[in-house]
């Protein structure tokens, strides 16, 4: 996490995690589907994952665990055979036991000079990228090396600027110099002019002369060299680079569409893994037939003003969103006329009564 590029990407990917909301829905006969607030699961998922932890925070740390560890895992507190809390557990004190034949998962968990063995059902498992389909790997051990470059080109970046972002030289004296001499003239120059004293002016002794080293081919593509080290972390990450805020390359028109990237390619599979492994716990497998625990994407999804305004018109024309649904995608109390779905562009006017023929 010292890594700049590496800390923008796990916080970008946990954080959206985290803050998206997650609701639990239940299928009506008509073929729609509600969120389902009384069902035992809605608080955990949705308000509170423990009495201390909200469901957010939970869902950001995990996620967190699992991109810096490889996995993330919490123990699921049952009462009554339903789950009422869940507790994060130290990823590092945790071993994935596989049965080789079945390939179902347990878990070891060690505290101290002793351990615990829980079921898979006893632990909301959350892995990152997986060789097995089971035990998840960090990016950061599988891309250690990219990370590393960025990290040393860091400490070379700062070594450079500490003293004054000049290259080394060379000092130069006409007679031959004791060491002890060497050494005074040495520290002289440097603290004439290195660090807090850069650009400062520095004297010359006995006719001495200093000659700056040029920089080479290297130094000159330095800033090439960090810039490309940030895609090498996105492609890791599999974040587009403008989310890192590497905009070389980025425009208007791309940088909206590296958005939606970042939603199907990127945040997707988490979303995925993350619905899969709560309803596992939560929901009992007659339950899974009609309830969902699903994440509330409207507003990651959400376009600017004109755009949005513009497609609630052609649903609102064309039959799909009524009034009082787009009132309440945009948070604004419903009204009394408006769950009609008649199309508000066409206005129809009744005809008016025939008047009655004139008595004779």
């Amino acid at each position: 996490m010292r890594c700049a590029a590496v800390s923008t990407a796990v916080s970008l990917i946990a954080d959206t995690v985290g803050t998206l909301p997650v609701k639990l829905y239940a299928s009506d006969e008509a073929g729609g589907k509600s969120p389902k607030a009384e069902h035992p699961a809605y608080a955990v998922v949705h308000d509170e994952a423990s009495p201390w932890v909200s469901a957010s925070q939970l869902r950001t740390q995990l996620t967190t665990d699992a991109l810096l560890h490889g996995n993330g895992f919490a123990f699921a507190n049952r009462v009554g055979g339903r789950v009422v809390e869940f507790n994060r557990l130290d990823p590092r004190s945790v071993t994935v036991l596989v049965d080789d034949l079945t390939g179902e998962p347990a878990y070891r968990v060690s505290n101290g000079a002793t351990h615990d063995i829980f079921r898979r059902e006893d632990i909301l498992h959350i892995p990152a990228f997986s060789l097995d389909g089971v035990k998840g790997v960090s990016p950061v051990q599988l891309c250690r090396e990219a990370i590393a470059l960025a990290l040393v080109l860091e400490q070379h970046a700062g070594q450079l600027f500490a003293n004054g972002a000049r290259p080394s030289g060379v000092l130069k004296f006409p007679g031959k110099l004791t060491p002890e001499s060497a050494s005074r003239m040495k520290a002289s120059w440097q603290a004439a002019t290195a660090g807090t004293n850069a650009g400062g002016t520095a004297v010359m002794e006995e006719g001495g002369d200093f000659n700056p080293l040029a920089f080479t081919s290297v130094d000159a593509q330095f800033a090439e060299m960090r810039t490309f080290q940030i895609v090498e972390i996105a492609r890791a990450f599999r974040v587009p680079p403008s989310m890192l805020f590497e905009l070389g390359r980025a425009t208007w028109g791309n940088a909206e569409q590296m958005g939606s990237v970042f939603y199907r390619l990127t945040l997707l599979p988490w979303l995925r893994t993350w619905t899969d492994a709560l309803s596992r716990l939560l929901l009992t497998s007659e339950e899974r037939k009609t309830h969902s625990i699903e994440f509330v994407v409207d507003d990651l999804m959400r376009a600017d003003t004109a755009t949005r305004f513009a497609a609630y018109a052609q649903a609102r024309a064309a039959g799909v969103l009524t009034s009082n649904e787009i009132r309440e995608l945009e948070n604004r109390p419903a009204r009394p006329d408006g769950d009609t779905l008649a199309n508000p562009n066409i206005t129809t006017t009744p005809a008016a009564p025939a008047l009655e023929a004139e008595a004779a």
